[in-house]
């Protein structure tokens, strides 16, 4: 009987411990999950993008006239001063090489040339035999006026023929003369060209001299080469006069206002650089994107708030990485966003009471992508759960994740 007993006592006891171990291993466990405090805090909402620094004012050094340029004896990083340091010289070029119908032109331009130049030794001879037939006249009235034999008015008469005739003759000279350029000129056009450079003449050179002080910032060209005039030669500033450019989208740049603080960073050294915005230009341009993407952008104009030491590494075209801030607040109320989630069309976190989820809607307003304004629904001090899963619902029970 007491066998029978103990058997009966030891199956209760192995019965309980299995329906023991059924209901633990089917009872829901608690979820692990990450927790964060609701905080109230400052907070700034920015926009962010590439820029680029550049010289205020970059002056273009241009060839003033057509010539043979001589090497630039200017390095990359020079100082020059405004109106004394010489930036380049110019030797003047050698003629061009005719074609046929522009030789034609010019042999027929001698041939007119040449003919006009002996209708005006002729004319300037003519002028010549006038004058000494008047100068012969005028002495001979002057003696018979002398005597009364002609007069005084046939006196007038004989000296105004002489002066007409003096200036008969001055204007045949001049006109000669200038047949005789002409002719010159029609020459000129055939003179060949020449082989090898001009021959360096310091009496022919143009100097081309720095209109600004500064330095050079870039050599636009650097060999020996004929240039017509007007040609980039090389680019000069002050790099102590530095900006920065920031392309944004247009939808960004409406909402950036005139001095809006401006923090620089991936320059290349340690330290954030600011700056404040100083022109969002009122005009925007179509850029593609890496994808293919058309977009208008529009340039924000920054200067630089910190002292010059701080960015003197910087140079005219680096690249950096700007966020201009277009909101702040002193005292809000903000969330990770990570712990937002969208329910019925309405932000909603999982805000923990004791060891339990509880679903809260919250009316969010600001988000910078890393924690977000809360306006309403929680308050500073709860606890909420980062990243929900779809493990987590209204009322499951929670455990703080741990490393």
């Amino acid at each position: 009987m007491g066998r029978k007993l103990f058997k009966r006592i030891v199956g209760i006891l192995l019965l309980a411990g299995l329906l023991a171990f059924l209901v633990y291993a089917f009872m829901p466990k608690p979820v692990p999950v990450d927790l964060a405090q609701v905080s109230r805090g400052p907070m700034q909402l920015a926009v962010s993008d590439e820029g680029y620094t550049r010289v205020h004012d970059v002056f273009v050094v241009s060839a003033p006239v057509t010539g043979y340029l001589l090497r630039i004896q200017s390095d990359v990083g020079d100082t020059v001063e405004a109106g004394t340091t010489t930036l380049a010289e110019l030797l003047p070029t050698h003629p061009q090489f005719l074609d046929e119908r522009s030789r034609n032109q010019a042999e027929a331009a001698i041939s007119s040339a040449q003919a006009a130049l002996k209708l005006s030794e002729a004319e300037r001879r003519d002028a010549e035999a006038k004058l000494a037939f008047a100068e012969a006249d005028a002495k001979r009235a002057r003696k018979l006026a002398g005597k009364g034999y002609i007069s005084k008015v046939e006196l007038e008469r004989t000296e105004l023929t002489l002066d007409s005739a003096k200036a008969a003759l001055d204007t045949a000279r001049a006109a000669e003369r200038v047949s005789a350029g002409e002719l010159d000129n029609a020459r000129a056009a055939l003179i060949a060209p020449q082989r090898g450079a001009p021959k360096l003449d310091h009496g022919n050179l143009v100097k081309v001299t720095a209109p600004v002080g500064g330095r050079v910032l870039q050599l636009l060209q650097e060999s020996e080469r004929v240039v017509a005039v007007g040609t980039p030669l090389l680019e000069i500033g002050n790099p102590g006069q530095l900006e920065i450019v920031i392309d944004l989208l247009s939808r960004d740049a409406v909402r950036v206002q005139q001095g809006a603080p401006v923090a620089l960073t991936a320059w290349g050294g340690d330290k954030t650089l600011h700056g404040r915005v100083r022109l969002v230009e009122p005009y925007g341009f179509t850029k593609i994107s890496a994808l293919g993407i058309e977009e208008q952008r529009v340039n924000v104009i920054v200067d630089f708030t910190d002292p010059r030491e701080e960015w003197s590494r910087l140079g005219h075209g680096y690249r950096v990485d700007a966020a201009i801030e277009i909101w702040r607040g002193d005292d809000v109320i903000q969330v990770p966003t990570g712990a937002l989630f969208r329910h019925q069309k309405a932000w909603a976190v999982f805000k923990v009471v004791g060891d339990r989820a509880v679903r809260t809607e919250v009316e969010v307003g600001h988000n910078n992508g890393r924690v977000a304004e809360i306006l309403s629904g929680i308050s500073p001090g709860e606890t909420i759960v980062l990243h929900p899963s779809e493990r987590i619902t209204d009322g499951v029970k929670l455990t703080e994740r741990t490393l």
